[in-house]
């Protein structure tokens, strides 16, 4: 059994404590909601196959949520600045979402503090314009 799955629990719970501390948020369920947010509205702008090779290079924990409640045929949207796709992140579960403004590069920061941080750069360099920009910290 890979080792990434045997302690995907425990690697989700140190990727979450991070997100929480670099957004600066107190509880689980909040940074729960803002990393959901953030990899849904990246996912929104990926095309099937895009996402698939996103996900692949996620932790296991991080690739189930990318890929839970997805509509494979909804269209795809473009990349658009940062204000209004961090709009769209904390328009996730609204009455519940305390996603701060700075979102975005906080998700990032905590996210390449788990995975490989030159696989992922040369990942993001295969997708489209805008991709690279979104995951800046």
């Amino acid at each position: 059994m890979p080792m990434e799955l045997q302690h995907a629990s425990e690697d989700f719970e140190r990727f979450l404590a991070a997100a929480r501390d670099e957004a600066g948020l107190t509880t689980r369920n909040q940074t729960y909601t803002m990393v959901e947010g953030v990899l849904r509205v990246f996912r929104r702008r990926l095309e099937l196959a895009e996402a698939i090779r996103f996900a692949g290079i996620l932790p296991p924990v991080l690739r189930a949520i990318f890929v839970a409640d997805w509509d494979p045929l909804a269209p795809v949207l473009p990349f658009s600045d940062r204000v209004a796709m961090t709009r769209e992140v904390q328009a996730l579960r609204q009455h519940h979402n305390f996603a701060p403004e700075t979102c975005l590069a906080d998700v990032a920061r905590a996210l390449r503090r788990h995975i490989d941080g030159d696989a992922f750069d040369r990942l993001l360099a295969t997708l489209p314009d805008g991709a690279a920009d979104f995951w800046r910290s």
